[in-house]
């Protein structure tokens, strides 16, 4: 999220610092090399040259700032409770310098009432008085990676401030470099914005995931039900299952709702239900394989099974949440000889199960008795999978079209 927004500001000439802990990071940006697919290292390298662009790990330079925003992660802890220690951090490191007339946006998914009620009162204990010494908005992230359609500039930002003058600030810097703004009346509202856009694509596919189950129960193929519903013009709204959720947003920003409702005392049931089912899918999916390995007489033990795609979605190569991950590890503990490939992820460490991308050849192809497409990636030619496999499970619909006696879906 950080360094598309941070190239962005400087490609219209803002002098931007990107603060950043991992100091690997940092060395790669000064050498004009990007760490993010969407950001091409060529334009890195060019604004570091303009001096339009720095990077560094002295958070002491913030004082040198007359904006800064917050792109930190915001995950959940083992029993789904918000994590939000790198939000307070980031305050506690902006608070040491923090200067009148300063704008801070927090940009990270997280519950109602977090940028007010947390994170301000980190920086009121400097004594400057907000809304008139220095500013403070929220506005949620809608990075989409791999998105060729929509980027950062033409997505409508959505942004809400803690005063009518932070609202307008904030509206000011970013349409500097984003087409179309969208003010709310607090922080809280823009807080909420983010986890109902993601809270409603967790629940659909939820949806669509149990469809997928009942679909496997009556011998239905699920791909076709959902294609033809939605040639409906008016009242329905294509979306399709898999084998689980995956990344940063959609398995995690909806709990945070969930979590701040039992707060008080309100049961988010569709959220946790969808959650529950989504959470489930890796395992059905080790279920289909093993039924459709026993169909050819064969034991999931020692079974050579091949995984295309273990990134949470195609063509990125972030692995956080990815549903591929569980379902290598659950291979793994039926007694499966795992492999991969997947041309974004070289390596791949869990736990102690080590394991490098194998090429996606003739010979890897044919020498799994079983290959699973967890990730559509469009440097997969389905008609070349098909050709050389012993047995698909597609759980992607990558095979779309194509009749073959060796191809299982979802």
């Amino acid at each position: 999220v950080g360094l598309p927004l941070a190239v962005e500001f400087a490609k219209v000439g803002f002098p931007t610092i990107g603060f950043e802990l991992d100091e690997r990071k940092v060395k790669s940006l000064l050498a004009g090399t990007s760490y993010i697919e969407d950001v091409p290292s060529r334009e890195v390298k060019e604004l570091i040259e303009k001096g339009h662009f720095t990077a560094t790990t002295d958070f002491s330079k913030l004082r040198n700032t007359d904006a800064v925003i917050i792109c930190v992660p915001t995950p959940l802890n083992k029993t789904k409770d918000p994590d939000v220690s790198y939000i307070g951090s980031a305050a506690e490191k902006i608070a040491r310098t923090l200067h009148k007339d300063q704008l801070i946006i927090l940009e990270s998914t997280t519950y109602p009432g977090t940028t007010r009620d947390f994170m301000l009162p980190i920086l009121e204990k400097t004594g400057l008085k907000i809304g008139t010494d220095f500013y403070v908005a929220f506005s949620p992230e809608r990075i989409d990676p791999g998105n060729k359609l929509f980027h950062l500039t033409n997505t409508p930002k959505v942004v809400g401030g803690i005063t009518p003058h932070c609202l307008e600030l904030a509206c000011l810097l970013y349409g500097q470099i984003i087409q179309k703004i969208i003010p709310v009346s607090s922080a809280e509202s823009a807080e909420l914005v983010k986890l109902l856009e993601n809270t409603f694509r967790s629940i659909n596919i939820g949806l669509v995931n149990e469809i997928a189950l009942i679909c496997d129960k009556l011998n239905l193929n699920v791909w076709e039900v959902i294609e033809a519903a939605a040639t409906k013009p008016y009242g329905f709204m294509p979306f399709f299952p898999g084998p689980g959720l995956g990344g940063h947003c959609i398995p995690i920003d909806p709990h945070y709702l969930s979590w701040k409702m039992k707060s008080l005392n309100f049961s988010a049931r569709f959220i946790e239900l969808a959650g529950e089912i989504n959470s489930h899918m890796p395992e059905f999916v080790v279920d289909k394989i093993t039924r459709i390995l026993n169909g050819k007489k064969k034991s999931v033990n020692g079974s050579k099974v091949l995984v295309l795609g273990v990134a949470y979605k195609a063509n990125v190569s972030d692995m956080r949440e990815s549903p591929a991950l569980d379902i290598i590890e659950l291979l793994h503990e039926h007694g499966a000889a795992v492999t991969y490939h997947d041309p974004w992820v070289p390596h791949l460490s869990l736990g102690k199960f080590k394991l490098s991308s194998r090429p996606l050849s003739t010979a890897t192809l044919k020498a799994a008795d079983l290959v699973v497409i967890t990730t559509a990636h469009s440097k997969f030619q389905a008609s070349e999978i098909v050709k050389h496999s012993r047995l698909i499970f597609d759980t992607r619909n990558l095979t779309r079209g194509l009749k073959a006696p060796n191809i299982h879906r979802l």
